[in-house]
């Protein structure tokens, strides 16, 4: 919870700097400002059960079961916009369920680590699938922003209920100021908008998709960075395998099925 209080925190100051004057022009509805609060919670529910995955597992293990991500979306999405989803998305989705089966019978000492994982993903399809709507209407900057300070106040409340000391607990020193800087200014302030505003063009699943490629530079990043502690076993690579085959196969097959 801290380390998410400071990412939000740092990414709604970096976007009222950002975007100031669109945040101060821009007029919201009540039940815009209210879904937006709301999402911003769901987005601060998001990295915490997501760094909480990476601390009781791996983290290529939370990254290779963020995957799942494209199989909510993909029954989140038609179901927002009251249709039935396209055939070879939910296919794609088995593909992905495939993969994570194979790793959760492989690395079943991380079951907790997985579900958890699993359960982030599903929190971040919820609000990809909120924000493709609210961006038809309301600039991402601001929608970032107000996001980013939701999830930080209620951080702010919820965690002094859970503990009285949260505020004298959280001072990072200097090197971790440097880490949380980078991580809420460059990869969520910046990032998230950007996802955000990319929506006006593709859809949300196509935007999971996209998100679904960190696995790949994640793994990779994870083993030169922390070595031996993330090595996993041969079944976890082959579902990984198999999920990252799923991810890449979509776009080629749909393209395929589109030009005939």
């Amino acid at each position: 919870m801290p380390l998410v209080f400071w990412r939000m925190g740092i990414a709604a100051l970096g976007l009222l700097l950002i975007v100031n004057k669109k945040i101060f022009t821009v007029k919201l509805s009540v039940k815009d400002l209210a879904i937006i609060v709301g999402t911003g919670f769901i987005v601060a529910l998001h990295w915490i059960t997501f760094f909480h995955a990476i601390k009781i597992s791996t983290v290529s293990l939370t990254l290779c079961c963020m995957a799942s991500g494209t199989l909510f979306t993909a029954i989140l999405e038609p179901l927002s916009e009251k249709k039935l989803p396209h055939w070879l998305e939910p296919l794609i989705g088995v593909v992905i369920i495939i993969g994570l089966v194979l790793i959760f019978n492989f690395e079943f000492e991380h079951k907790w680590g997985i579900l958890t994982a699993l359960l982030s993903a599903l929190l971040a399809s919820v609000f990809t699938v909120i924000n493709k709507h609210l961006v038809a209407r309301i600039p991402s900057g601001v929608i970032s922003f107000y996001e980013m300070l939701a999830g930080f106040g209620v951080i702010a409340i919820v965690g002094l209920f859970l503990n009285s000391n949260f505020y004298s607990n959280i001072i990072p020193n200097t090197s971790d100021l440097i880490w949380l800087l980078i991580l809420g200014l460059i990869c969520t302030a910046i990032a998230f908008a950007i996802s955000i505003e990319v929506m006006k063009h593709i859809s949300a699943y196509t935007v999971a998709l996209v998100i679904n490629l960190e696995p790949v530079y994640g793994i990779v990043l994870a083993l030169i960075i922390f070595g031996e502690s993330e090595k996993m076993t041969s079944g976890f690579y082959l579902g990984a395998a198999i999920i990252l085959l799923g991810i890449f196969g979509y776009p080629l097959v749909k393209k395929s099925i589109i030009s005939t």
